[in-house]
């Protein structure tokens, strides 16, 4: 039971309803920690991604997340290019990285022909893997701040690997959201925090740094229970000797799952 336990997610509150629902139904508090903002790389995303396929025709389109789906099919609504970015991604094998980019890519008329068991960078390589795709070239529209994992992963299975980039993250610029996090973080009143990606580690520290020492946040850090998504992410706290529980599946509700049993 975590009644009465008090968990933060470094998501902002439209992102986290699903994690907001699954606490409160544990009669538990959900703080939403806005850590992240997008940076649009612009109109211009469209036409690089629309000539990176019309150039290389690639076999399979990768999504790996739903903002990067959102954010280039609301940019092609804006310039008229709709249309023809459906058509060139639904010309394509596309693969979603897990339910929520499925759904989005759904939500724009795009059939989804893979999802990997496990919603991440490794799980899409098993599906690369089981399709015997080498020679095959796939397009992933994703974040500047990714890592090379995927494309490397990719590569060394034998695709031949295009990354378009869509948007940039900085720091999330109003931190009204953190007044309260903040307050019950120093008196050691929170008991879990989930942190949802590299990026939002990295936010997370620039942001609590800006009125802390680096020693009393780590301090009141390994007083709480952390949990990361994945394994990027857990990898990203241990840059800042944070060593955080992976959640073994690599959701908000995995993640919720993991920090119950931390903190039954």
């Amino acid at each position: 039971m975590i009644r009465g336990k008090v968990i933060a997610i470094t998501r902002s509150k439209e992102d986290s309803e699903e994690f907001i629902r699954l606490i409160t139904n544990e009669n538990a508090r959900a703080i939403s920690l806005p850590t992240i903002e997008i940076v649009s790389k612009g109109d211009e995303m469209v036409d690089e991604f629309l000539n990176a396929i019309k150039k290389d025709n690639p076999d399979f389109s990768v999504f790996m997340s739903s903002k990067a789906v959102k954010l280039l099919f609301y940019t092609a609504r804006k310039i008229s290019k709709y249309e023809k970015l459906q058509l060139a991604v639904a010309n394509t094998t596309v693969v979603a990285v897990g339910p929520k980019t499925k759904a989005a890519l759904e939500a724009e008329g795009i059939r989804v022909s893979h999802m990997p068991e496990r919603f991440s960078s490794v799980g899409v390589g098993e599906v690369f893997t089981r399709l015997n795709a080498e020679d095959k070239k796939v397009i992933v529209p994703r974040s500047g701040a990714s890592t090379p994992f995927l494309a490397q992963l990719l590569e060394k299975i034998g695709l031949k690997v295009k990354e378009v980039y869509l948007y940039d993250v900085k720091s999330h610029s109003d931190l009204t959201q953190w007044i309260e996090f903040k307050q019950l973080f120093s008196a050691n009143k929170v008991d879990g925090v989930i942190f949802t990606s590299a990026s939002s580690v990295r936010a997370f520290f620039d942001i609590m740094l800006g009125d802390t020492d680096e020693k009393t946040l780590k301090t009141n850090l390994e007083k709480t229970k952390v949990v990361a998504i994945g394994p990027f992410t857990a990898d990203e706290l241990k840059k800042f000797e944070i060593n955080p529980i992976v959640a073994d599946v690599h959701t908000v509700p995995g993640a919720v799952e993991t920090i119950k049993n931390c903190l039954c």
